[in-house]
Parts: structure tokens; sequence; C-alpha cells
């Protein structure tokens, strides 16, 4: 399938615009798929530069009917879909009484009825063709939600839990369809810069950070091969398999961590935008204002994605062992 035609959601910026330019580099004609024009059009020069072809399609991935008229636009254009990416989210920092029902209204619309209205989309021209992916960009607060971010997490296991439905209903129609979803760590993205929030201080991942071409790889390595799900850094793995064996334990570990850890010490700016109506102008880029601290690369996916020479070198290991207790 390389060098096929992929739908990206939320391409912009952040992990979205890292995973497009991810596709760009394997030869894929990319989709870019985001309300920001700014940004949709630095996404289109980097996946150019990386030797993939792009188209610009403006959309509010939380309007069925926009995301409709992109998938009709990039099939009449193009061609058939091989691959969709559902990526786009917003995210609020605040505590849930404090956020407006509006507000939480708009996030979950975004996040998770934009990955129901994409998939809708994918499915209704694969499904009849009897071939293609669709990935979710999840989250491990799919599975281990923390405090300050409710619409967020809520809408991550809301995805999950509609991806599952849906992945057994494909079964049962003996389906070709692939569907799988990964879940990821902290990442540097803009999305700390222009989430909403309601916190003193400005907002900041939890725990280790990654940077966003770390997501693309596993992404794009997804979308080649027929896994259920993927797990990206040891902290989203951490967090999953906690939460299945204490998780009273880290409902309070978080409660008194997880306050003071999504918080800079930087107060934030009385005229700072955020956009979870409307997208901040300009071109953001793949990553945030962590690039201090963010990780380039993670030894567990790489660990995922290459079990081969792993086996392979686990059996030299034993052989040479072997020999050496035989000598």
């Amino acid at each position: 399938m390389p060098g096929g035609i992929v739908v990206v959601t939320g391409a912009s910026a952040g992990i979205g615009r890292a995973t497009a330019v991810e596709f760009g580099r394997h030869g894929w004609r990319v989709a870019l798929l985001a309300r920001g024009v700014d940004g949709l059009e630095g996404a289109k020069q980097q996946v150019e530069e990386a030797g993939g072809t792009a188209m610009v399609v403006p959309v509010d991935v939380a309007d069925q009917e926009q995301v409709e008229a992109a998938a009709e636009r990039v099939e009449r254009e193009w061609g058939p879909i091989d691959v969709w990416v559902n990526n786009a989210m917003a995210t609020i920092f605040c505590a849930f009484v404090n956020i407006s029902p509006d507000d939480y209204r708009r996030s979950t619309e975004v996040t998770y009825l934009g990955t129901v209205w994409g998939t809708l989309a994918a499915l209704r021209r694969m499904k009849p063709r009897d071939s293609g992916v669709i990935v979710q960009v999840g989250s491990a607060l799919a599975y281990r939600s923390i405090p300050l971010q409710a619409p967020y997490c809520g809408a991550k296991a809301a995805i999950r839990g509609f991806t599952d439905s849906l992945r057994s209903e494909l079964v049962h129609d003996k389906s070709k369809v692939h569907l799988t979803m990964v879940q990821l760590s902290a990442f540097n993205t803009p999305q700390f810069d222009w989430g909403r929030t309601c916190l003193p201080g400005k907002p900041k991942p939890l725990g280790k950070i990654f940077q966003p071409e770390v997501a693309a790889k596993g992404i794009y390595w997804v979308a080649m091969h027929r896994r259920r799900e993927l797990w990206v850094g040891w902290p989203a793995a951490k967090a999953i398999l906690g939460t299945r064996v204490l998780p009273g334990f880290l409902d309070r570990l978080l409660a008194f961590q997880a306050y003071e850890g999504q918080q800079a010490s930087e107060t934030v700016s009385p005229d700072r935008q955020d956009n979870l109506y409307v997208p901040v102008p300009g071109n953001h880029g793949a990553h945030g204002r962590f690039d201090a601290q963010a990780i380039e690369r993670s030894a567990q996916v790489w660990v995922v994605t290459h079990p081969w020479p792993l086996a392979a070198g686990t059996m030299v290991c034993a052989l040479l062992a072997g020999l050496l207790l035989a000598a």
C-alpha cells in the first residue's frame, strides 16, 4: 500500500501534521483536513518537501456534512482512499464543574464526533470496496483518565468504546476493512498553548514528553500492519496496565500529582487565544514549546514494531549462553 492516498484530520499542527509528513516521506498523497488554513498550507509545504503530494481541505470535523464533502472531494480528485487517520481533537484544561456546557459540548463534538464522522465517511467508501484502513488516534487517557481534562478523557474513552463496537460489526460482516487504534503518551504539541484553559498556570504535559514524530512513526506503522491496537511510549503502557491492576491507587495518586503536574510556573496571559471554536491564526508546526524536554525516540515503540529482530537477538543470546554453559 505505500504510495497510496491517506486522509489525516487535525493535520494543520501537532501529531496530525507530523503524521502527514511521515506519510509524505513514504511517497503518499496526503489529504490535509483541519480548520486553520495557515497551518494547512504549512503542512502542505512540508509534505511535499518530504516527497509526498498534498491537498488542503479546510473542514470542521464536528460538522458531519463537511467531513462527508471532504471525503467526496478527495476521491473525486485523487481516487479511492486507502487510509483514513482520525486525529483531530480539542481539549479543555479546567475542573469539570467550571466548564460551561457549551464548551464541554464543543470539545466532545470535535474530539469524539469528529472521529465518528470521519469513520463514517471512510467506511462509506471503503466497505463497498472491501479494503482500507482506519486509524483512530487515541490516548492512554482513553483507559486512565486524569483530572482537569474531563472532556478530552471522556471523548477518548468514547472513541475506544465506539471503535470496539464497530470492529465487531466489521468482523460479523466479514469485512476486510481494518480498524485500529493508537494509544499515545504525552507529546510536545501546540495543544498546550491553544487548548482552552481556566487554570492559573500555563498548561503542560503530565510526565515524560515525546516529540510528535514518535507518534507519527507509530501511526504510519500501524496503518501498514494489521494490529488491533498500538501503545506508543512506556508511559502509555504503564498507565493502561496500571489502571487494570491498581485503579483506586492511581485515582488518589493523580488527585495529588496531576494538578501541579499539568501547570507550568508561568501564568496564563490574559490575551491568550484558544482554538475551541475558531483556529488560532498562524502556522504553528508540529512541535510545542517543550523541545528542550521532549524525547525523540521510544525504545518501547521500537520493540513493538520490530518483533523479528528482537526475537532473533534473544535466540542468539540464548544460544551463546547455552554454549558457554556447555563449555
